[in-house]
């Protein structure tokens, strides 16, 4: 199985199962910047209780790990919980949507995104993935996640609200990041 493949049985099951989601990580850094090698797909899911049973059997336990306990234990504590292919080594982290301000806003800005010629999803908006990799990056330290920011800052250049970051990332105690971010981005141009 390929990564969008797996992409296409996640997005399929959410949607056949209605369940309002959201690609983000580095997939959804790659759908507007430059490509980069992932074994994993990131989604915020906004489920409950009544979701479970029919998440279980969109993914069987003869080619998927899906813990129905993991599930649960993620719906209380508002955490996440893993979908795993073990014949590909693929894995999908699945986070439950938290409701703060942040989290509204994206799944408000939410974007039809087409990861194949024939299949699309959710994605968060580009400005959505800059911040969630600047939290990534203040709570890791991981370069990789700059690298993900300068690739959507130049491939996506004249699309991005510069604007509508700087305002969650001073909510999100992110300006100082961003502000660096900025200042190397135009000390290369």
């Amino acid at each position: 199985m390929e990564l969008h493949e797996l992409l296409d049985r996640l997005v399929s099951a959410l949607e056949r199962l209605q369940i309002p989601y959201l690609i983000t990580g580095s997939v959804a850094a790659m759908a507007y910047g430059e490509p980069r090698l992932t074994n994993d797909i990131d989604v915020v899911v906004d489920i409950n209780e009544g979701h479970v049973s029919g998440l279980l059997a969109q993914f069987p336990a003869d080619e998927y790990y899906l813990s129905d306990e993991a599930i649960r234990e993620a719906l209380v504590r508002k955490g996440q919980f893993n979908i795993i292919h073990p014949a590909s080594g693929l894995k999908i982290d699945v986070m439950i949507q938290r409701g703060t301000p942040f989290e509204r806003s994206r799944f408000r800005r939410a974007r039809l995104v087409h990861f194949t010629d024939e299949h699309g999803g959710r994605f968060a908006a580009p400005e959505d993935v800059i911040l969630k990799k600047m939290e990534y990056y203040r709570d890791g330290g991981s370069e990789k996640h700059l690298r993900d920011i300068a690739g959507i800052m130049k491939v996506s250049a004249g699309t991005i609200d510069e604007s509508y970051i700087g305002q969650w990332a001073d909510q999100l105690e992110l300006r100082e990041i961003w502000d660096a971010m900025l200042h190397r981005l135009r000390e290369r141009s």
